[in-house]
């Protein structure tokens, strides 16, 4: 679906780590994502991207609270480097 982007959930974050970020998101930051169903369930979040949620500041924080998350809870992801890769596209 062209509105709705799948990530990957990071191996290191194990079964229910997955739901234990979408969780911290939407308790930290308001920010719900969709989990996934069949053969994908557990494996990729669901993030829409049409509307309100398409806008350039909704994605910018987005990213910015899925980096926080994921760090707190121990994946290393390269800082910033979500928001800096949007940035590059919306310039």
């Amino acid at each position: 679906m062209n509105n709705v982007v799948a990530v990957e959930i990071p191996e290191e974050l194990g079964a229910a780590g997955g739901d234990a970020v979408r969780g911290r998101l939407l308790e930290d930051f308001g920010i719900e994502i969709g989990t996934s169903f069949g053969p994908l369930h557990g494996k990729v979040w669901r993030i829409g991207t049409m509307g309100y949620n398409a806008r350039k500041d909704a994605v910018l924080t987005t990213l910015a609270a899925l980096e926080q998350v994921l760090r707190a809870a121990g994946v290393r992801v390269p800082a910033g480097g979500g928001v800096a890769a949007a940035q590059e596209v919306y310039a």
